[in-house]
């Protein structure tokens, strides 16, 4: 992989399967999959840097952008990491976090990848997400993965 594995994967996550995630230089998803416990890998936030290729099945977490815009809504580098047909290849669903203020657009980001890789939209959360959005998602990721393998 591009970018080593987040070391503080606990020993109650799933063996098979991992979480990509981008995150802003405000680094609230980064925030948010820390509390996971998983293995993680971060989708970089500047061109320059050395793209993600993943060679392991994952699960997505991703932010919304555009203040309600469906345009905009999927971070361009997401977008770019997607566009590698590797990466592309490799997921199983997609987590997205949002704002409320956002209206039907809550969350969009999610929707539309979620519809453009045929993959469920597992779960939504807002903003930095709250001690219980851990806790459904821990609990949702490692049920996710038994059902799978």
């Amino acid at each position: 992989m591009g970018h080593a594995a987040q070391e503080n994967a606990d020993e109650t996550a799933p063996t098979r399967g991992a979480v990509v995630y981008f995150s802003s230089a405000t680094e609230n998803t980064k925030r948010f999959v820390e509390k996971l416990g998983v293995r993680s890998y971060r989708i970089p936030l500047r061109p320059g840097e050395e793209p993600l290729v993943v060679d392991e099945e994952y699960v997505l977490v991703c932010p919304t952008y555009g203040g309600g815009s469906v345009k905009g809504a999927v971070p361009r580098q997401v977008v770019r990491f997607l566009n590698d047909e590797r990466n592309r290849s490799l997921i199983r669903g997609v987590i997205s976090s949002g704002n409320t203020n956002f209206g039907t657009a809550y969350c969009i980001a999610g929707d539309i990848v979620s519809a453009k890789c045929q993959v469920p939209h597992m779960y939504k959360f807002e903003l930095l997400g709250t001690p219980r959005d851990v806790e459904k998602v821990k609990e949702g990721l490692k049920e996710f993965w038994r059902q799978r393998h």
